[in-house]
């Protein structure tokens, strides 16, 4: 096989090929599709210091092009994370990536400590779309100063990779990436779900049980990949492409904008053994044109 690859921070992927939170469950759930151990690595759903039930009501709505969802980050906690579900996955030849959120900054911390005390967690990936309980419900990911701020107090309790996860519904999204880098952040991943709503015309009333949700799939891809490209050209730590991708072709826009890696998310639910997929077809990809990886990444002429 080409050398595939890839170093985030303190950890090597095997190769750039990742399933987004969300999207994957806690890994098991996907056993039967494909071979785990082939992906460059997987994001866990988002794990909380305490279990949460998520929303009531409808949760996911068909959209032309993609998915709403508004699942609310149901999960089983942390404790019952670490206790039953990381025995389950710890022999799985792939890094694992814990997706982390809080409604605090000193929750964050507390939870990024406990998982933290787990040698076979590879990185840690922390969700910034949460509301700030303490900051009258501000968005995280919204305010640079509170990106920065936080990122350097979860980095003061983890020697682990820390990626920070930005929203796209932001002004600008290279000040919050920047943000990041400068409060330790080892790697930034882009772009988590735009929010969207869904009305239905017969009831005349919201699908979603929370009215609104976060859109994903390939509607969204052509928004991410030009936050990609930008994030790219104004950070010196790597970034990891999210949003629409779903074939061979998604992968290759994204690292030729300049992603280091992607993660796969909304397509998982169309194939659940895409992943896999992108990893033999960029191998096969590379190998054809006698390409590099590193090669390949950032390689967009402007």
């Amino acid at each position: 096989m080409t050398d595939l690859r890839v170093h985030i921070g303190v950890t090597t992927l095997k190769n750039p090929i990742l399933t987004a939170s969300g999207t994957f469950g806690y890994g098991p759930e996907f056993e039967p599709y494909l071979n785990l151990h082939a992906l460059g690595g997987f994001c866990t759903k988002g794990i909380s210091l305490e279990p949460r039930a998520g929303n009531p009501g409808v949760r996911i709505v068909e959209t032309p092009s993609g998915m709403l969802n508004s699942i609310g980050l149901e999960n089983c906690g942390s404790r019952v994370f670490l206790d039953e579900m990381l025995p389950k996955i710890a022999a799985y030849d792939t890094a694992i990536i814990v997706n982390f959120y809080a409604h605090s900054e000193e929750d964050f911390v507390k939870l990024a400590a406990t998982l933290s005390e787990s040698d076979r967690i590879d990185a840690l990936e922390m969700n910034l779309s949460c509301p700030n309980v303490k900051q009258g419900g501000s968005v995280f990911g919204a305010d640079p100063r509170l990106i920065e701020s936080l990122t350097a107090a979860v980095r003061k309790v983890t020697k682990k990779t820390l990626i920070v996860k930005l929203s796209p519904n932001v002004t600008d999204i290279t000040v919050t990436a920047r943000a990041a880098e400068a409060g330790g952040a080892d790697a930034v991943s882009l772009i988590n779900t735009l929010i969207g709503a869904a009305v239905d015309r017969r009831t005349r009333r919201f699908t979603l049980g929370n009215k609104i949700g976060g859109l994903s799939g390939p509607a969204i891809k052509p928004v991410a990949l030009r936050m990609v490209w930008q994030t790219a050209r104004v950070v010196k730590i790597p970034v990891i492409g999210i949003g629409g991708i779903a074939t061979l072709g998604d992968v290759i826009d994204f690292l030729l904008v300049g992603a280091r890696a992607v993660q796969v998310g909304s397509a998982n639910f169309v194939n659940p053994g895409v992943a896999q997929d992108l990893v033999e077809g960029l191998d096969r990809y590379l190998a054809e044109r006698g390409e590099t990886l590193d090669a390949l990444i950032g390689s967009v002429q402007e």
